[in-house]
């Protein structure tokens, strides 16, 4: 019995250790790393001892170290750190329908539903939606939650190429016509930069009767007049994308996220998203930070205007410079590199110089397609832009 049971754990362990001995070989381990902030976008890691301008987060309007943000959860946390239950059952406080009221508001808005994080809203979404009579069609660079959600659905899914509207009008008439259709793509897609096709898609969608989903995770704080992102800049409302997802997550600086949009598409899935229902409900404290953060974003214009002008500085320069960077407006600019060790060492040249631009490999990105990531943010100065574009001039980068 004894020697049974150990084979069997050596059996396991066995296993482990060979598949991680091929990501080894592959240069795909990872590892977390801490940092401490010390500055708008200046991190310190206590390991090595180095002061890095950080060039790899998703904080783009620079609310994360906000005051009036910090001074929202300090106070809100006397009222309870914790809601002890999920939102169906007993967890649901005020803020949190003040939280959804705002955000209906701001974005002019039928309703909206929060929920722990952006995977968990796309998830939770697509496999709420997507039943077995229907039929389910993604971008074929959508973000992992909602090829993840796809996978989850009853619904069989079919992936049409990148921001390809020919090949998703194919697959569409080619769809079983028993159910709904549902389509569904990233507005800003967040390893290449590049934005969806918005106002094609929801003619197409228009067109055929299909539900259109966007998920707006780096567009929205960043695009648009108000910063209500893609689908602002784009002319686009509640009619033509009945379906916004976004994230506090990115532009917001905190956590979480949200869907808005029809009020009745918004009442079902409160009664049939799981990760809603079987989910403890998001703390006061964070949950009031939240809606700190959505009256900031639109006070503060000078954020958007002072990224929008990084993005077409660094850019500019950057081009100039000969850095080969990909077609990108957004402030997400990735640098192709291909070769997942070469673009580890790109990595590690950059660190060298004090700059934290993280290398992006499989499975997060396609097979033969690594790169630098960089993001950039409201709060780097031009001096900051310029370090990077002359350091990533000095790497043998593939033209």
């Amino acid at each position: 019995m004894m020697a049974s049971a150990m084979t069997a754990q050596l059996d396991w362990s066995a296993t482990i250790q060979q598949r991680q001995q091929r990501l080894r070989a592959q240069h795909l381990c990872r590892q977390t790393q801490a940092y401490r902030v010390v500055g708008d976008v200046l991190l310190h890691d206590d390991r090595s001892g180095q002061t890095l301008i950080h060039f790899s987060g998703n904080d783009y309007l620079g609310l994360s170290q906000h005051p009036a943000l910090q001074a929202a959860l300090a106070s809100a946390a006397a009222a309870g750190s914790g809601s002890g239950a999920s939102r169906l059952v007993s967890g649901s406080r005020p803020e949190h329908d003040a939280l959804e009221q705002a955000l209906a508001e701001r974005f002019e808005r039928d309703a909206a539903l929060c929920f722990s994080s952006g995977f968990v809203a796309n998830v939770s979404v697509l496999q709420a939606l997507a039943q077995r009579e229907d039929v389910l069609l993604l971008d074929k660079l959508c973000h992992a939650s909602l090829i993840d959600g796809a996978r989850l659905a009853a619904a069989g899914c079919r992936r049409y190429r990148h921001n390809d509207v020919a090949h998703c009008r194919q697959l569409l008439l080619q769809s079983a016509r028993t159910g709904m259709r549902v389509l569904a793509s990233d507005g800003v897609f967040s390893m290449d930069g590049d934005q969806a096709p918005v106002q094609q898609l929801a003619a197409l969608a228009a067109a055929n009767r299909a539900l259109l989903i966007i998920d707006d995770a780096h567009g929205i704080g960043v695009l648009g007049e108000h910063g209500l992102g893609l689908l602002e800049q784009q002319g686009l409302g509640q009619q033509q994308v009945p379906l916004l997802i976004g994230t506090f997550g990115k532009s917001f600086g905190l956590a979480g996220a949200f869907i808005t949009g029809q009020a009745d598409l918004i009442d079902h899935l409160r009664n049939v998203c799981r990760g809603l229902i079987y989910t403890t409900a998001a703390p006061p404290p964070l949950v009031h930070a939240q809606r700190v953060s959505l009256r900031v974003q639109a006070e503060e214009g000078w954020r958007r205007e002072r990224l929008r002008e990084n993005i077409d500085w660094f850019v500019a320069h950057a081009n100039v410079a000969g850095v080969p960077l990909l077609p990108s407006h957004s402030a997400i600019q990735p640098v192709l590199i291909g070769d997942n060790q070469l673009a580890l060492q790109a990595q590690e040249a950059l660190r060298q110089q004090g700059l934290l631009v993280v290398a992006i490999r499989p499975p997060t990105v396609p097979q033969g397609t690594a790169r630098l990531r960089i993001t950039l943010s409201a709060l780097h100065s031009k001096r900051q832009l310029q370090q990077l574009i002359d350091a990533l001039s000095q790497l043998e980068l593939p033209a």
